[in-house]
This record gives structure tokens, sequence and C-alpha cells, in this order.
């Protein structure tokens, strides 16, 4: 149970939050545009609905929501959610969180979904990094 204290920090911390932030959508419902592929009973929503989504790449230009719904699916799926900025993170961090989700797979557990946001920035280390461990189905 939270105290007052707690419930007024919460409701000033909520209401510092820029407009975009507070405005995104909180489901999928909530998502707007690329109903096509997205509303109910279309392809990407059954896949989501059903737990199944094994890959995907948004792309466009900013500020078009690709986050957002990276994020929304991220709150609807039931794997371990991992994301990664390309800009930032260093070909070390992208083997260990692989590894961790590889490690994850061969234990029973959850699956893993990377969130790789600014893909274009990897470097070629960080690519071939990537892609090995995609091919070879995380044998190799």
């Amino acid at each position: 149970m939270t105290g007052l204290f707690e419930q007024a920090e919460t409701a000033n911390l909520d209401r510092a939050r820029p407009l975009a932030a507070r405005m995104r959508p909180r489901n999928l419902d909530e998502f707007v545009g690329q109903q096509h592929f997205l509303g109910p009973g279309q392809l990407l929503r059954r896949i989501l609905d059903a737990d199944r989504l094994s890959s995907a790449i948004f792309y466009g230009p900013p500020g078009t929501g690709k986050t957002s719904l990276a994020e929304l699916i991220a709150g609807q799926t039931e794997c371990v959610f991992e994301r990664l900025n390309a800009a930032a993170a260093g070909v070390k961090e992208l083997r260990e969180l692989l590894e961790s989700a590889r490690d994850r797979l061969a234990t029973g557990e959850r699956r893993t979904l990377l969130f790789v946001d600014e893909l274009h920035h990897f470097n070629r280390t960080q690519q071939d990094v990537l892609l090995r461990m995609s091919r070879a189905g995380w044998s190799g």
C-alpha cells in the first residue's frame, strides 16, 4: 500500500512529464495509424495476440511512433524485453545481451525481444555480432 506522500510524489512526477510522454498510447487500441496490419484481426495484431512475434523492423521519419509501438509490443508480450540504443551501445554490451538471451532460451526461460533503436548507427563490428547470432539461430 502506498502512503499519502508516495501518491502525491507520483502525481507530481506524472504532471511534470512532457506532453508528448503523457499523450503516448498506453495500449495497442490507442495507437493511431497502421490499422491495415495493427487493427483488430489484422496480421500484426494476431501475431501479437498469439505472442508469436519473431522479428520486425519499423522504419520511417522521426516522430512517427516506431519506438512507441515497440514499447507497446513489449508491454503485451511474455518475452523479456531488452532495449539497446545502437548509437550508445558497444560491442561488449551487445554480446552480453545476446549471450544472456541465448542462455535464457537454452534453460527454457522466456524468449527475448530485442529492441534496437537507431539501428543505422551500428558499426560494422556490431552488425557482424548481431548477424552472426541471428543467422546461427543461437547455436554459434
